[in-house]
């Protein structure tokens, strides 16, 4: 079954939008893991607009033993007062999964894949560092993306699909177009031996079609829209309505 990793950054908006310690991300995290989460992923953002450095470290020990903890971020960010860098956190607390994103600082949310053509010979040390660390390393990847041989190249052990184009698709009526491309590039993937996962605007609306669309996908990572959701429905049955919709993937996904 695909696992779900359940990306806890929202709960830091809303506690650093008032100050103080409240609501706790580390609570957050308990709960998705008591109602079947198989995974936690944050993205420590050098602004520390969200989940902050000491937020990696509680929720290390949180996940420690007990399901796998993905961190995102952009592996080319320089330290800066407060923020070690992304790979002195991954350092820090070796992660199941390190799931490098090209995001900039201006940037509102991820938004597009690495250009390998571009970005390879940079990645390449950083990935074999990682690597040596133990750290399972995930790109983000655009549908369509060229170029895939070169993230096999460099030992990359998964591509994370970017999946915003097909989650604007599917609100809009016909996502065959975006599903196909999406399908495509897993297709590629996995032929040259990379694993497969997807996040990004991926919902209880969309994430069926999606499955059923794209089979094979290892991981999902999902937190605006499992959290919005869960404001109205509580965060322990919304976990349990995506493993549900997990669970009823077609067998192979």
């Amino acid at each position: 079954m695909t696992l779900l990793s359940v990306n806890v950054n929202k709960v830091a908006v809303l506690r650093n939008s008032r100050g103080g310690a409240e609501p706790s991300v580390v609570a957050a995290a308990e709960a998705a893991i008591r109602a079947g989460a198989g995974g936690i992923t944050v993205h420590p953002r050098p602004d520390q607009r969200h989940i902050r450095p000491a937020d990696v470290h509680a929720l290390a020990a949180v996940v420690a033993g007990r399901v796998e903890y993905n961190l995102e971020g952009n592996p080319f960010a320089p330290p800066r007062p407060g923020y070690p860098g992304f790979m002195a956190l991954v350092d820090a607390v070796r992660p199941t999964q390190a799931t490098l994103v090209p995001d900039g600082d201006g940037q509102l949310t991820s938004d597009h894949g690495f250009d390998l053509a571009r970005d390879a010979e940079r990645l390449r040390p950083l990935v074999a560092q990682l690597k040596a660390w133990g750290v399972r390393v995930s790109l983000f990847m655009d549908a369509g993306a060229a170029d895939l041989s070169l993230a096999a190249g460099m030992g990359v052990d998964r591509i994370e699909l970017y999946t915003g184009p097909y989650a604007e698709a599917h609100a809009a009526g016909d996502a065959r177009a975006e599903i196909g491309r999406c399908a495509a590039t897993a297709a590629e993937a996995r032929s040259l031996g990379l694993g497969v996962n997807a996040g990004h605007d991926l919902s209880q609306a969309n994430l069926g079609d999606f499955l059923r669309g794209v089979p094979g996908v290892l991981e999902v990572s999902i937190g605006h829209a499992l959290f919005g959701e869960a404001l109205h429905d509580g965060l322990g049955p919304t976990v349990q309505a995506y493993r549900a919709i997990l669970q009823a993937a077609p067998a192979g996904a």
